[in-house]
């Protein structure tokens, strides 16, 4: 298999006092990588709408700290996570004037409230209309797994599992990369290359191998193998971007990434690590950032300047942002 040449990036210890002083760079494309997608799989249209974050750039909607995007693919349409609160997607599809009845399947990116609260809501609504709504639910293995605390169990989605089962609605496991559509690629766990560590380190998981430190395993992304390139969502890129986007080659070699979208929960970064994963989306040849929720104001000028993009071409996300193939980011009057 082909690989490019690494090289050797220096960066401080100090990255969340985890990451070594040196890292080693690279498209990493390991032995058991797929072939990629023929033209004939590729998504040739492609728009995606900001449904959940923090910043509202139009006079309607409401922001909160959590994510969810509707994407729309060459006729195909997917809800990916659905909010903080379980009201805030459901209104704010209302006030952009976004149908989601139509809806049939949900990608859940992780197990954190900020991601599933939404759920409930949109399923037992719009199924009043469409029992068919919201009734397939994409997540991967890990994201039901007890994560107790002091106060208890704090993974919602052992509860919300039990009550959206009782609705019809069903859940797909995945324990490993899966094609959804033609030209969608979930993720599934990610393998962690780097040690980007964007995940809190107080919470414990119980797994089959015993309680541990809670890195989220079940993070995943989805990934659209486009006509223009490669579009990545994140919910919040717990599994790290860059390893997400390493991933991504072992799917899709060679392919250039044309848009990362979401959280990438690089707020707390240090300056070394946002200049590291700018230098990598440059490796990667990413040509837009839409970057929402957790991802940091800050942190998308910092990627934005490192990656030699532009004010047009990363941008910080906002409910009723859009990103498609035909016209690229379209930000909203505040966030633009």
């Amino acid at each position: 298999m082909k690989r490019n040449l690494c090289r050797v990036v220096v960066i401080t210890a100090f990255l969340f006092g985890s990451i070594p002083a040196t890292l080693t760079r690279g498209r990493w494309i390991g032995s058991s990588a797929q072939a990629s997608s023929t033209s004939d799989t590729q998504v040739r249209t492609l728009k995606v709408t900001l449904l959940s974050t923090m910043l509202v750039a139009e006079p309607t909607g409401f922001g909160e700290w959590g994510f969810s995007a509707l994407v729309e693919a060459d006729g195909h349409r997917i809800l990916v996570d659905t909010g903080a609160h379980p009201e805030t997607v459901l209104q704010n599809a209302r006030d952009l004037k976004v149908d989601l009845s139509n809806v049939q399947e949900v990608i859940l990116t992780h197990n954190h409230e900020d991601h599933v609260s939404g759920l409930l809501t949109l399923r037992r609504e719009m199924m009043k209309k469409n029992p068919a709504a919201l009734s397939v639910v994409h997540v991967a293995k890990g994201i039901f797994y007890s994560r107790p605390s002091a106060h208890g169990e704090s993974n919602p989605m052992i509860a919300i599992r039990k009550a959206y089962e009782a609705t019809g609605g069903r859940f797909i496991e995945h324990s490993d990369g899966a094609d959804i559509f033609p030209g969608a690629w979930l993720t599934g766990p990610v393998p962690r290359k780097y040690p980007e560590r964007n995940w809190s380190v107080k919470g414990k998981v119980q797994t089959p191998d015993g309680l541990v430190e809670d890195t989220i395993p079940e993070d995943q992304s989805l990934v659209l193998d486009t006509t223009q390139g490669l579009v990545v969502l994140t919910g919040c890129g717990h599994a790290g971007i860059v390893n997400i986007l390493t991933y991504a080659a072992t799917k899709f070699p060679e392919r250039a990434v044309d848009a990362v979208i979401g959280g990438l929960h690089l707020f707390p970064a240090s300056d070394e690590q946002l200049d590291w994963t700018g230098d990598e989306f440059k490796q990667f040849k990413v040509a837009n950032l839409l970057g929402a929720h957790c991802t940091g104001i800050e942190a998308v000028y910092r990627l934005r300047q490192r990656a030699g993009l532009t004010r047009r071409t990363a941008v910080v996300g906002a409910v009723g942002s859009t990103f498609s193939l035909d016209t690229g980011i379209v930000a909203g009057a505040l966030a633009q």
